[in-house]
């Protein structure tokens, strides 16, 4: 994919961009680990006063940013402004909190006596330069979410963005620039994928983030693997959205439209598949698909458009195929399934019932405004079947029954189990999943101790 804006409500190619050479890599790559050196010895206030002014910063910015991520990647600009002020909050949140996550802890002192030390304690330290290969979906929150918590601990940043964002990847560098870190701190590297191992393998840099697809996370954690090196991935979903018999029907519903086509149905945590009980089956099929029929789809730079074009061509037509997979193989189309006429890479928010293990879309993730609906007899059949994916996220899941809730809690195969409400991440509390979703937590205080040195100092008696 060349590095370039694309715009997909109408596929106008707005701007292109050459990718950094060897030479430029090298002195970014030199010049990341000199900031290294400094940053990891500025004091927690320091550090909170430059993210307080990046916050601030781009709090400022929410309106032109918006536009910039809209136009190159589609979503409605209303979540484009959201995403951005998201972000800041994030900011905020680390700077006020990074401190006391990153204290010294102080063992019992029977353990400390008992090892012959006078006294004990655990000292989190930066551990250098960590690249961050990061998607398109949302380009700002994927990216903070990393680089907040990252300087904060006093490591920096290596940006390798999706190559379909390119504006919004040079304005995260300039952001950081203009709070007032130190060059080097963070820096967007226009490269093309194949260039990512090279920069990996580089002793310099100590460690990698992935969000984005399997493949991509396989091939980072390979050569990570090979090297030793320290990574976090955050790749695919395909999350249940259970509701139960006792579940209140018409807000789970209403709930359901928003968590399958938030961000145009283009977000790894947004509810993929509906697994709905019998006794309620009806009702929730009914009240979802008229939801789903409502949104306006159109323009995103219209603040009235609900859901606008996937990001690529490519996506478009990926999500067709397992649409029309489903279909031939008996699906039932309970709405949309099919393009809107003219320019741009739109697709009707659809519904699928009758779904069958058979069917790719049983196993794969949809990524775009398409929902699975299934029918189940009891709660056993639906723990079984909102299990019964590779992935394993995140979880809604909608009943008023406490036994039934502790059953999901303790049985779900996901990182988090969202009751009566939907998936949402939120900087205080740890983010990440299980099986093909991925490894280690982003967010709260397990996220920002990932990448960093979890150091034993024992004094002699």
């Amino acid at each position: 994919m060349p590095i370039a804006t694309v715009n997909p409500a109408n596929g106008e190619t707005l701007k292109t961009y050459d990718a950094l050479g060897a030479e430029e890599i090298e002195r970014r790559l030199a010049t990341a680990e000199a900031a290294f050196r400094t940053h990891r010895t500025t004091s927690f206030a320091e550090r909170a006063r430059l993210l307080h002014k990046a916050a601030d910063l781009l709090d400022e910015d929410q309106e032109s940013i918006g536009r910039v991520m809209t136009t190159e990647m589609g979503k409605p600009v209303k979540q484009a402004r959201a995403e951005a002020a998201k972000c800041a909050k994030t900011m905020h949140w680390y700077a006020d909190h990074a401190e006391e996550l990153l204290a010294d802890e102080v063992p019992a002192e029977s353990d400390a006596k008992d090892s012959g030390a006078s006294r004990v304690l655990v000292r989190y330290r930066p551990l250098g330069p960590v690249l961050a290969v990061m998607p398109w979906n949302f380009p700002l929150w994927q990216v903070i979410r990393f680089a907040a918590p990252a300087l904060m601990a006093g490591n920096v940043g290596l940006l390798k963005h999706a190559s379909n964002v390119p504006q919004t990847a040079l304005y995260l560098e300039d952001l950081f620039r203009r709070a007032g870190f130190p060059e080097g701190c963070f820096q967007t590297l226009l490269i093309a994928s194949g260039a990512v191992e090279d920069i990996l393998r580089d002793p310099r840099v100590k460690a990698a983030t992935l969000t984005g697809s399997e493949p991509a996370g396989r091939a980072v954690a390979a050569v990570a693997g090979d090297e030793v090196k320290k990574t976090v991935l955050e790749l695919g979903g395909s999350d249940p959205f259970v509701v139960m018999s006792s579940a209140d029907v018409e807000r789970a519903a209403k709930t359901a439209v928003t968590a399958r086509v938030q961000n145009n149905g283009q977000s790894c945590i947004a509810a993929k598949r509906f697994i709905v009980h019998t006794d309620v089956f009806d009702a929730f099929a009914e009240r979802f698909t008229a939801g789903m029929k409502a949104l306006k789809v159109g323009d995103p730079l219209e603040e009235a458009t609900d859901v606008g074009p996937l990001s690529t061509e490519q996506g478009r037509s990926d999500l067709e195929e397992l649409v029309d997979d489903a279909v031939e193989a008996g699906a039932t189309v309970l709405c949309g399934g099919e393009r809107p006429e003219g320019p741009g890479w739109y697709y009707a928010p659809t519904i699928l019932a009758d779904i069958t293990p058979e069917m790719r879309i049983h196993q794969e993730e949809a990524f775009g405004p398409v929902a699975t609906l299934y029918r189940v007899a009891d709660l056993d059949e639906a723990v079984a079947l909102a299990n019964d994916t590779p992935f394993g996220l995140s979880s809604n899941v909608w009943t008023h029954d406490e036994a039934e809730v502790d059953r999901f809690v303790r049985d779900l195969e996901a990182g988090g189990v969202f009751v009566n409400g939907m998936t949402a991440s939120n900087p205080a509390f740890p983010f990440g999943g299980v099986k093909r979703s991925g490894y280690g937590r982003e967010l709260s205080g397990h996220g920002i101790r990932e990448f960093c040195n979890i150091t034993t100092v024992w004094h002699g008696a």
